[in-house]
């Protein structure tokens, strides 16, 4: 089986960087191109990757970038933006997990889901397209009981409620047949009253170098469920999202979610 051709934008940054340490044992792909910001020092700079014939290098753009099968994206909605055009053009597979996107770049990625495919996810870990899975089902099988979602970072982490633990919510939401919007309580302080029924409440820890623990907790009267699911390592979510980017290569344009990955697996294995 041939390699799948592949370039990552936002190579520089955290978990660009994961997936080219990946990439260094990974046959299954050759890194043509790691796109970096302009400013960086690391621009002309070599990577070593074993499974690809040529010595790549951080790039500063997609000029003459034509010759990939599918394109990661960790970067920027900015960088996003450019990558989404550049792989349009040229009917390359995209992959992303970039975050804080506007309402015209979604616009944007919808229609290019007409000419290419897309996989776009807020968390690449299997076991948290797992999670979701459990999740729907439980708040489908619950309907009356309350839920509440956790979800602890590291310090450094600039949004929340985090991404997933939003996707987890959404997820949640439409198994019960609601707007998410309409039952998030998002802050807690001072007399709040009771809890209105119905609503899906979110809780967020920060502190030290945690990478990602999310849980839903569904509680009544006299008994609790708990779904929980924990990251002790950053490579999880790259290796995610290459085994998305060789799943994606060849499908019909469309938008994907990692979901559909899990779908496939199962499928594979008779469930």
């Amino acid at each position: 089986m041939s390699q799948v051709r592949l370039a990552i934008n936002g190579a520089s940054g955290r978990m660009g960087r994961a997936l080219v340490t990946l990439l260094r044992g990974d046959r299954r792909f050759a890194l043509k191109r790691a796109v970096i910001d302009a400013n960086s020092e690391l621009v002309g700079q070599p990577l070593h990757v074993p499974s690809t014939p040529e010595t790549p290098r951080y790039v500063a753009g997609w000029e003459q970038a034509v010759d990939l099968d599918a394109v990661i994206d960790f970067s920027s909605p900015q960088g996003l933006a450019e990558t989404l055009a550049h792989c349009e053009n040229h009917g390359i597979a995209l992959v992303t997990g970039t975050t804080g996107l506007d309402d015209g770049l979604y616009r944007r990625m919808e229609a290019a889901s007409k000419r290419i495919p897309i996989l776009r996810a807020a968390n690449f870990s299997l076991g948290v397209a797992v999670l979701a899975r459990l999740l729907r089902d439980a708040a489908a099988a619950l309907p009356e009981w309350d839920l509440e979602i956790i979800e602890a970072h590291h310090g450094r982490k600039q949004d929340a409620p985090s991404g997933t633990a939003l996707a987890l919510g959404q997820a949640a939401a439409s198994a019960r047949g609601i707007e998410l919007g309409d039952a998030a309580t998002y802050e807690r302080h001072g007399q709040t009253g009771e809890r209105a029924p119905g609503s899906i409440g979110f809780a967020v820890v920060r502190g030290g170098d945690i990478v990602g623990e999310h849980t839903a907790m569904l509680a009544t009267q006299g008994e609790r469920v708990e779904l929980v699911h924990r990251a002790t390592d950053r490579a999880i979510f790259a290796r995610g999202a290459l085994t998305a980017a060789a799943w994606l290569v060849g499908r019909a344009p469309g938008h994907y979610d990692i979901g559909a990955v899990l779908d496939e697996r199962m499928a594979r294995n008779g469930q």
